[in-house]
């Protein structure tokens, strides 16, 4: 049986960022399901926002975040990321993260939509990735950190804690990546930092391991899940989606890009003051709508009052992809549709990543922090993971020595039958989810179409019960029981909420009811 003080699972850069910062207190197993550079903080392209500019502040930084909330970002929370996001920041370029420098010497700031400053400190228009290579260097070169490539969490572990005879989180049970056997992992306390579940979708920009598997591990522990309704759609993924959506950087529109009709006429004006650098989920509901309206199957995206010096240095990355795929970004206009981009809600936490399941933490996409509200500002998501990262180890370092290491009851077996799953039946199930998901629970929903969701998931879920019962698992049988869990959260959500509020938007309910509704939707086992 393993044992590690701590068991991390996630290994993107809030996962990282936890691991470097708690293997300073005691020693780590890090779990991560692929391998370790595979994340969504690696596929983040904008940037990571913190109040840096001469003409920027703290106060600033807050507004904007509290604004894109649409009134439900918790302030305490959004105060924490604001003031302490630079000197995390900093800390990154410690650990030997490269950003891009300004002409004249100091970072190079970007402005993106919802931003009132330049704020998005970037490496060019492959972020994350730099950000995830130098916090891999920086695990590599630790000690106290042991690594599980290609180990899929199954189940959070719990036990009678003799001190408050209550429930506390004490391991995780993972599949052996040699033997596919379910082991446990015991520890003193567990990080969750999974990342999203966009892959509920058909089309989404999140990498294919985004299958919420934090969330549905928390509340399948019996965690508090709050705000699962707030599903951000970034507006613009390269059209004709492909299984890996290309993801256009918002910072395109932050640097003056403009959203065009296939006639070539610009539409946002119509639709907010910001034009094609309003809000995100203004931006999707817009092109949606125009969508609907002219029966086309994209919008354009026109770069042209982008010089292409700029481009070429500003977006190297989204210039090299387009070409890959047949399009002139120097010449032509993008081909773009919105797609499922980021959970704003997730497994609640407070401003030290503790969940109401004692021994239980979460940091980045996995938690519901309050930073992001019902809608979450650009930029502010890479930013979030470190702060709160840093935090919930801080919390739990000095703890470990005097925390004792609980033995879980004996466990039955992680499912009961020796058959082997069906791959195929797998699949499909997947797939009809993620159609389902898209049709029924998409940037536009309604109470019936919701109603539908929710029955016909209901129905796939007891499908998949019966064959997780049935059968030995599989890392595919693991992601799929966390898909159908996720997506049902999703639309048990949106059901609960009567209003439209930031990403939330219902033809039932067109508009925001402040008396009523002006609180998070929790729900729990």
């Amino acid at each position: 049986m393993n044992r590690a003080d701590v068991v991390v699972v996630g290994s993107g850069i809030a996962g990282l960022f936890f691991a470097l910062k708690a293997s300073r207190y005691g020693t780590v197993a890090l779990v991560t399901k692929k391998s370790r550079p595979e994340s969504s903080t690696n596929w983040a392209q904008g940037g990571i926002a913190a109040a840096f500019g001469a003409d920027d502040s703290p106060a600033l930084h807050r507004e904007d975040t509290l604004v894109a909330g649409a009134g439900l970002c918790h302030p305490d929370a959004v105060d924490v990321l604001v003031r302490e996001g630079p000197a995390r920041v900093r800390e990154l370029i410690e650990l030997g993260v490269h950003f891009s420098e300004a002409a004249g010497g100091g970072l190079s700031l970007g402005r993106e939509g919802g931003h009132s400053r330049r704020r998005i400190v970037r490496a060019a228009d492959l972020t994350g990735r730099e950000i995830e290579r130098g916090l891999l260097a920086a695990v590599a070169s630790a000690g106290n950190i042991s690594i599980y490539e290609n180990t899929a969490a199954v189940d959070l572990l719990t036990a009678t804690d003799p001190g408050t005879l209550g429930e506390r989180c004490c391991g995780v049970r993972v599949l052996d990546a040699e033997t596919g056997a379910a082991v446990p992992i015991l520890a003193k306390a567990v990080m969750l930092a999974t990342g999203g579940c966009g892959q509920i979708y058909r089309h989404t920009t999140n990498p294919s391991i985004a299958t919420g598997d934090g969330v549905a591990m928390a509340y399948r522990a019996g965690a508090r899940i709050a705000n699962m309704e707030f599903i951000q759609f970034h507006p613009t993924a390269l059209y004709p989606a492909r299984e890996k959506t290309f993801l256009i950087s918002e910072a395109v529109r932050g640097e003056g890009a403009v959203l065009r009709r296939l006639d070539g006429t610009a539409f946002m004006d119509a639709y907010h003051p910001l034009a094609s650098l309003a809000p995100r989920d203004v931006v999707a509901r817009a092109i949606d709508a125009e969508m609907k309206r002219t029966g086309t199957p994209h919008v354009l995206l026109d770069c042209s009052a982008i010089a292409p010096a700029e481009i070429r240095e500003r977006f190297p990355n989204i210039l090299r992809e387009t070409a890959e795929r047949g399009i002139d970004m120097l010449r032509e206009p993008l081909p773009v549709v919105p797609a499922a981009h980021y959970l704003c809600g997730g497994v609640l936490t407070d401003t030290d990543g503790r969940t109401s399941v004692p021994g239980l933490y979460v940091a980045g996409e996995t938690a519901c922090t309050g930073v992001h509200g019902a809608n979450r500002l650009a930029s502010n998501s890479l930013l979030e993971a470190i702060v709160f990262a840093h935090r919930a180890a801080e919390r739990i370092g000095p703890q470990l020595a005097a925390t004792r290491m609980l033995e879980p009851a004996p466990l039955p077996q992680t499912a009961s039958g020796d058959g082997d799953a069906d791959a195929e039946r797998i699949g499909a199930a997947r797939e009809e989810i993620r159609g389902l998901m898209w049709e029924y629970v998409g940037i536009v929903r309604s109470d019936e179409r919701l109603a539908e969701a929710d029955a016909r998931l209901r129905a796939i879920a007891e499908r998949v019960g019966g064959w997780w019962a049935a059968s030995r698992p599989t890392p595919e049988l693991v992601e799929l029981r966390n898909v159908v869990q996720c997506a049902h959260l999703v639309v048990r959500c949106a059901l609960r909420r009567k209003e439209s509020r930031g990403l939330q938007y219902s033809t039932d309910y067109a508009y925001r009811d402040n008396e009523h509704w002006l609180r998070d939707t929790i729900v729990v086992r």
